[in-house]
């Protein structure tokens, strides 16, 4: 409650967000001259707790090993147990991404200075997270949190996260919208995922609409190969899950639910065509000045890299920051 005094010296003042894992409330720590902080205070049950203390471990690993804070995740000052609750201390910012692109008008996006700028500062993130062996597998607008200034961002919400030798095979992790093929088909998985996640994000940060905003793994799939064309034959034969999605001869099979009857009706397509015009998809009806036009164009080179349906051919976390489009200044 707001005027709460937690661990006894987090005078509580707002809230800021209540999740399905946790609520998280604004406050100043009288012992430390009143410095704003937000609390993430976890569910009291077991898979709450466990998701918390697995967050809290993956959190110290990733500021231990960045002690200037110079690669863009969330900063853990510590950490109590309030009536039994797991509590967590992090650094206080203000809103995440799908908050700032609600509040620029649906469907907008954000500036291509900006998006460049946040570009940069999530590769960075992901180059943390592979110096330390850890995979995010939730990374989406809504775990990106800002300063006020929204210059600065880190990535937040570990509560997802792996080490990369313990990736377990399952066709739902990460939130679907920015959920890898490699995921959907079952085969194994990396720092992969998080890249394309990534790309994922920074379409919609441009656009402020969803790159693929499929309803199921086999819709998704579809999406990807609209842009990719199909999935390469020795990556389908990969997939533990394959046969949901591809037939004996591996043509895919769309699976469709009919309008009128509501039924399940599967198409069997041997190609796929790329359809999907990404550029034209980027530039939507603007009239953009030579140099904005310049990043765009860059932008698209960069997503066309980071979306490729194989992990193995998608572009490196150091290839990504020596891109153009993160290089080159507007």
């Amino acid at each position: 409650n707001i005027g709460e005094v937690l661990d006894k010296r987090y005078n509580v003042y707002g809230y800021t967000g209540q999740g399905v894992f946790s609520n998280v409330v604004r406050a100043r720590d009288n012992a430390r001259a009143n410095q704003e902080v937000a609390v993430k205070i976890i569910r009291n049950n077991e898979l709450m707790q466990k998701t918390g203390l697995k967050e809290l471990e993956f959190l110290k690993k990733l500021n231990d090993a960045d002690p200037d804070d110079k690669f863009h995740c969330l900063r853990l000052f510590r950490h109590f147990y309030h009536k039994q609750h797991l509590c967590l201390v992090f650094e206080p910012l203000s809103m995440n991404l799908r908050e700032v692109l609600k509040k620029y008008g649906k469907d907008v996006g954000l500036h291509i200075k900006a998006v460049r700028s946040y570009s940069q500062q999530l590769f960075l993130a992901l180059k943390l997270l592979k110096r330390c062996n850890i995979l995010h597998a939730d990374i989406k607008p809504d775990n990106i949190l800002v300063n006020e200034s929204k210059t600065i961002l880190k990535l937040c919400d570990f509560g997802s996260a792996s080490h990369v030798a313990d990736n377990d095979i399952t066709p739902y992790l990460v939130s679907r919208f920015y959920r890898a093929p490699e995921i959907i088909i079952g085969k194994s998985y990396d720092y992969g995922i998080d890249m394309w996640s990534v790309g994922c994000t920074l379409y919609e940060l441009y656009t402020g609409k969803i790159l693929f905003p499929g309803k199921t793994n086999n819709h998704m799939l579809k999406l990807a190969m609209d842009l990719k064309g199909k999935m390469p034959n020795k990556m389908i034969r990969k997939g533990v899950f394959k046969d949901q999605h591809f037939d004996q001869n591996l043509n895919f099979m769309y699976i469709e639910v009919d309008k009128v009857t509501e039924r399940e009706k599967v198409t069997v397509m041997s190609t796929i065509n790329p359809t999907k015009d990404l550029l034209a998809d980027l530039i939507g009806c603007q009239r953009l000045p030579e140099d904005q036009r310049k990043k765009v164009h860059q932008l698209k080179d960069l997503l066309d890299q980071i979306l490729m349906l194989d992990p193995a051919k998608r572009i490196s976390i150091n290839q990504a920051l020596q891109h153009a489009f993160i290089q080159e200044k507007i």
